[in-house]
Formats: structure tokens, sequence, C-alpha cells
């Protein structure tokens, strides 16, 4: 009687084990990290690595040539430039925030595949005049 309840627990420690690993992995696949250009150029391994990069677009640094798009991203001081291959999403401009995936090349310029907006979590209601359009 003692050795089936001692197999049955462990048996039910082994299935919660596994359940638990398999929603970590989950959740290490959805959430959305990134680092900031200070840590990206401060990492030696960084250039060995697919990261997500986060910061403001700096405002005057964005040049386009074909659908070659460049571009500086800034965070808490530090500046890195990234190159982003295709079109950026409509809401994408300067002085706005940005997280770009993609990896830092041995010229310390972060090439980049993709491009997110960073939206704020903050909710302002519109200025304008009632019957006016906000230009937001």
């Amino acid at each position: 009687m003692i050795r089936r309840r001692r197999g049955r627990t462990a048996v039910v420690a082994v299935l919660l084990a596994a359940g638990a690993l398999l929603v970590t992995s989950a959740l290490r696949e959805t959430l959305t990290y990134y680092r900031t250009p200070g840590e990206v150029l401060g990492d030696p391994d960084a250039t060995s690595q697919r990261v997500r990069l986060g910061g403001d677009v700096v405002p005057g640094s964005l040049r386009r040539t074909g659908d070659l798009v460049v571009f500086r991203l800034v965070e808490n001081g530090h500046e890195i430039t990234v190159e982003q291959r295709g079109v950026p999403p409509e809401t994408f401009r300067e002085g706005e925030g940005a997280i770009v995936e993609g990896t830092l090349s041995p010229d310390r310029v972060f090439r980049s595949d993709h491009v997110v907006v960073r939206h704020g979590n903050e909710y302002r209601p519109s200025t304008a005049p009632p019957g006016s359009v906000d230009a937001r």
C-alpha cells in the first residue's frame, strides 16, 4: 500500500515537473525581451547571437535608399546604427520607440530584418476641439 502511494506520488511529481517545463519553454518563446544599445555594444559575444534591440529612433538619423533604411537607436545615452532591409511599419518615425530584431555585425552596425514600433502605455485624451481632427 505504501509502495503504491510512493509510486503515484512519484508519477504525479514527474508529470507536474514536465508540465512546468513545457509552460516555461512556451512562455520563453512568446515573451518579448529586448536589449538596449549599451547592453549590445558592451557584450563581447553580441555578434554571435540574434537579439532584439530597443530604443528611440534618433531625430535626423533616418535615411532611405531603395529597400535599405538606415537609422540610429538611442537608449540611456548609448547609440547604435541600424540597417534595416525592407519597409518598416507605417507608424515608424524619428523620435519614436522601436524594437528591431537581427544581429550585430563585426563593424558594430546592427543588421535588422524586422522592425516593431514600440508604443507607450499611456493614454492621453485628444486635446483637439470637438469636431476637428486630432493630428496625433
